[in-house]
Parts: structure tokens; C-alpha cells; sequence
């Protein structure tokens, strides 16, 4: 595992991971799904809207948010945004917080990225963890406000800070790269725990990759395989990568391949073209060319010049 060749595979694959930052930002910004049967969501929704149209803030957040999903309700973004605006107003933050994601989804209302910040920022200076995170992000991409790293720490601190588990990986992010704050190996892996220890995906790998390195933590492979592994059993295709590469350089083949066919078939390029390196070598599996050349084109398409286990021929 303390090859050259794992060491730089393990690297390659935290890199795309660290960009991958903006999916959590995109995915968790927006409202949280209620799990219920439908006779309780359509008890629900009528007990709701009661309540809701006597000015009840809570109830026509709570509304909104069956209307956003068709939970108990027809889905309906238009009155989705009409309920959230309602509540905001009053100054829920909560419904500030699904106001502003309409509005950078533009859902229900036209999109518009300055009402997103306006919305979510309202919500974030309410201490609202979600918002927080996600204001923190707007400035981290500089999509929707200018780039300004330092307030995008900020922000991450304010949501990390209260347990929220997406902003303390990307604090962790910030201090492994020295974005908006100095470069702190140790303070990185601190804040890495803390998310993985919430069963934060992103964070488990990066942790994992820490102790690879031994950056702010003792160098521990085993550690390292702990919590990639941790992360690749969720399904995070950048770890299924890095834990095959692992095997793959042990000289467990077969269990290389089940690896990384599993980030494969998520679409990963890297683990494509490690696949197809496999199927051309007839390494784990049966030598196949043309099912090679089938992942090595997949990879291709993505951009991807063979930079897994075929880096090592």
C-alpha cells in the first residue's frame, strides 16, 4: 500500500473528490423529505393547511414542503414556493431556507440567483446550520457571489460548528488546501473526524487519505483502508477507486475488480479506465478486449488518459 503507484491513485481520486464539493452543496440544499405512509401525510397535509391558513409560520413551512415533494399533496412547486413565502415572511427560517432553494432551482418561481442568496442568507444569520452551509458554499464556487474563500469559511465554521456534518468536511476541505484559512493538516483531519463519525461519506475518505499520508495524523494504513473503506461501502465511487487500487497493488486482482467495477459503474472515468485495464491484462477477470475496450471508451469519453492501474504496466 506504500507504493509510489497506490500513493499517487489515492491522490488522484482525493483530488476529484475535493470537487466534488459542489454536489453536496447542490444535493442538501433543499428541503428534507418527510418519511411517512400516505394516509399519515395526507392527515398530514390537512392538519397543515388548517393551521396553516390561520398564519401558522410553522404549519405553512411544513405545507410548503409536502407540496415540493407530493407528499400527501399533488406536487406543486408554484405552491410550494406560495407557502414558503408565507412563512418566511414571518421569518421562519426554515421556510427562508426552502424559499431560497426555489429560487436557485428555479422551481415554482422564476430562478434567480440573487433572491437565492437574499432567502438563504436571511436563514443563515438565523443560525440556521443548513443555510449556513449552503451561503458558505455560494461564496466557495463564486457562481451566485463573487469568490471569497475567507467567507466561505466563515460560513462552513458557523454550520460546523453547531454538528452539521456537510460543513465540517468542508471545513476540513479548506484547511487541507489552505482555502480562506492557513494551511492545517492537523485542524483538517480534526475536522474530517467529525464528520465521519456522522457517517459523512466525503469526510471518511478524506480522512482515510490523511492517514495514507500521515498528514495531521501518524501515517496508519490501516486506518486509512478503515475509512476509505467505510466510505466506499456507502457507495462514494472515489473510495470504491481508492480500495481497489489498494487490492489491485496487493495483488488481489479479483477483489481490485469488484472494486472497481462497483465506482465503474457509478460513472467514475478513473475506475473505468482501471477496468478496462483489467479485462486487457485478464487481471481478476477473464481477458476480454472488447469488453476492455468498452470501459476504456467510457473512460475516453469522460476525458480520462488511463491514469489507474494501467499507469503501472
Amino acid at each position: 500500500m506504500s507504493s509510489s503507484g497506490t500513493k499517487s491513485l489515492w491522490s488522484l481520486a482525493v483530488s476529484v473528490c475535493c470537487v466534488a464539493l459542489i454536489c453536496g452543496a447542490v444535493i442538501r440544499w433543499q428541503p428534507v423529505k418527510v418519511s411517512a405512509s400516505d394516509q399519515k401525510l395526507d392527515e398530514r397535509s390537512k392538519a397543515y393547511r388548517v393551521r396553516a391558513e390561520r398564519g401558522d409560520a410553522i404549519a405553512q413551512s411544513d405545507l410548503a414542503r409536502l407540496y415540493y415533494y407530493g407528499q400527501g399533496v399533488p406536487q406543486d412547486f408554484a405552491e410550494a414556493a406560495r407557502w414558503y413565502r408565507k412563512a418566511a415572511d414571518q421569518g421562519n427560517a426554515k421556510a427562508q431556507y426552502g424559499l431560497g432553494f426555489m429560487y436557485h432551482e428555479g422551481k415554482g418561481v422564476p430562478q434567480d440567483s440573487a433572491q437565492a442568496l437574499y432567502w438563504s442568507r436571511k436563514a443563515a444569520d438565523q443560525g440556521y446550520a443548513e443555510a449556513q452551509y449552503a451561503v458558505g458554499s455560494v461564496y466557495f464556487y463564486g457562481k451566485e457571489a463573487p469568490q471569497d474563500y475567507a467567507t466561505a469559511v466563515g460560513w462552513y465554521r458557523k454550520a460546523a460548528e453547531q454538528g452539521y456534518a456537510e460543513a465540517q468536511d468542508a471545513l476540513g476541505y479548506m484547511y487541507s488546501e489552505g482555502e480562506g484559512v492557513p494551511a492545517d493538516n492537523a485542524e483538517a483531519a480534526r475536522w474530517y473526524r467529525k464528520a465521519a463519525d456522522q457517517g459523512n461519506a466525503k469526510a471518511q475518505y478524506g480522512l482515510g487519505f490523511m492517514y495514507h499520508e500521515g498528514k495531521g495524523v501518524p501515517q496508519d494504513s490501516t486506518k486509512a483502508l478503515y475509512w476509505s473503506r467505510k466510505a466506499a461501502d456507502q457507495g462514494y465511487a472515489e473510495a470504491q477507486y481508492a480500495v481497489g487500487s489498494v487490492y489491485f497493488y496487493g495483488k488481489d486482482y479479483a477483489t481490485a475488480v469488484a472494486w472497481y467495477r462497483k465506482a465503474a459503474d457509478q460513472g467514475y472515468a478513473q475506475a473505468q479506465d482501471a477496468l478496462g485495464h483489467m479485462y486487457s491484462e485478464g487481471k481478476g477477470v477473464q481477458r476480454d478486449n472488447a469488453e476492455a475496450a468498452r470501459w476504456y471508451r467510457k473512460a475516453a469519453e469522460q476525458g480520462t488518459s488511463t491514469p489507474g492501474p494501467s499507469s503501472a504496466r
